[in-house]
């Protein structure tokens, strides 16, 4: 494990309070414990913005409406900067590989307060040589305005939620864009940046397997690097879960997936993850990260964290009530939840991540990134191979193609 760097020397009583109680969370996060964990993994950034023009009927994100005068967005830029300047302690000498700009609609913020934005993150943290900087972005035209000046700001890779091409489709799912929109927000998109990302769903309302061809037809002679296509769900505490509409049953949702699969690899894009194509060179570090059980840090109303110490890895949960988020942060206590990840939970966590990715992972990685030996996985390692969920060597695991098209069943098997 890396050495912690010490906490640089405060300089007024404020800044010597909020030292010691950063000492103090470290001190409690480096005593011993029964995990023993490797070389610290890579460190991405998540940054979440919360607000939105309106909430779509099928999100469970924390987003948040913005109010008929806007969002306050200097006043949360100012939170945004407190609340990284109380975790440094938690990652002092460790470099940022990657970024995340994710919300709400974060393109709904300014390009000057992007800018700023990633100035406070590059003044107050390290960044790896070439460190991937995404933003995510709605196809409207009043964002899409903003696309090359956010390449100024310091981004390098526009994550577009286009959802679908189809006007009808798009009202059903109550996006705020046209199909107009969508298209020419891709090729801006195309034009500002080496690299960006179009958002697609399949098995939406009333969709035909003809309608779903049609729709990523329509991605695919955009030419994206990469493509995202996630099955529209049904999640809790949504509108839909109120008033669910009509969607295609699984067998007709399999052949969306099986269609989705065949039409991408014959444009060029591979399928690296469960609901990730890209072309070579284009696959996100960000989400890789994730999926390889990395670090990240998590600032903004209700952001994730996951760190790594020498015996443990901790997760955090920021306030999720923006107002709220903001008022704790500025004090110094942006995060309301913070526990250690128990030792029988880590195989399920992080195979909840792995197996996602069709190549698998390497076996010493689930050493290093748990603390835990692979025995503690062997039964369920074989039960998956038994179940021709899961193939292995003495160096790596996989799914099979099974494994993949039936991926909860597979990562179940590593529930404690």
């Amino acid at each position: 494990m890396a050495e912690f760097i010490p906490i640089q020397p405060a300089h007024s009583a404020t800044d010597t309070a909020a030292a010691a109680n950063g000492a103090d969370v470290v001190a409690r996060y480096l005593r011993p414990g029964t995990l023993q964990l490797g070389a610290p993994p890579p460190l991405g950034l998540y940054i979440h913005l919360p607000w939105c023009l309106r909430k779509c009927p099928y999100c469970d994100f924390n987003s948040h409406e913005a109010a008929s005068g806007g969002h306050p967005e200097a006043a949360y830029l100012d939170a945004l900067r407190a609340d990284l300047e109380a975790a440094l302690p938690l990652v002092w000498g460790r470099s940022v590989q990657s970024i995340f700009i994710g919300g709400g609609t974060p393109s709904l913020f300014s390009p000057e307060g992007i800018e700023r934005l990633l100035s406070d993150v590059r003044a107050l943290m390290p960044l790896a040589p070439g460190c991937e900087v995404t933003l995510e972005a709605n196809p409207g035209t009043f964002e899409r305005e903003r696309f090359r000046a956010f390449r100024g700001a310091g981004v390098t890779r526009l994550s577009i939620g286009v959802q679908s091409f189809d006007d009808a489709k798009l009202q059903a799912l109550g996006r705020v864009h046209s199909r107009a929109q969508a298209l020419a927000a891709a090729e801006e998109a195309a034009q500002a940046f080496d690299t960006f990302n179009l958002d697609l769903m399949y098995a939406l309302p009333g969709q035909t397997l003809a309608e779903a061809a049609e729709d990523l037809r329509t991605a695919l002679a955009l030419q994206p690097p990469h493509l995202s296509v996630y099955h529209l769900t049904i999640e809790p505490n949504t509108l839909f879960a109120v008033h669910p509409p009509t969607v295609p049953d699984d067998d007709l949702a399999s052949d969306m997936l099986d269609q989705i699969v065949a039409m991408t690899g014959a444009q060029g894009l591979s399928r690296y993850e469960v609901s990730a194509f890209a072309r070579p060179s284009h696959r996100c570090t960000h989400n890789l990260n994730y999926w390889q059980f990395g670090d990240y840090l998590g600032i903004g109303a209700g952001a994730h964290t996951k760190l790594s110490f020498p015996h443990r890895v901790v997760r955090q949960v920021r306030w999720r009530e923006p107002a709220m988020y903001m008022q704790k942060a500025l004090a110094g206590q942006a995060v309301s939840n913070d526990e250690d990840v128990g030792r029988k939970a880590l195989p399920f966590e992080f195979m909840l991540n792995a197996l996602r990715l069709k190549d698998g992972f390497d076996l010493g990685l689930f050493r290093d990134r748990t603390g835990l030996p692979l025995s503690s996985i062997e039964a369920a390692l074989a039960q998956s191979e038994q179940r021709g969920l899961l193939v292995r060597d003495w160096e790596r695991a996989a799914p099979t193609p099974r494994g993949f098209d039936f991926l909860s069943d597979l990562q179940g098997l590593f529930l404690a």
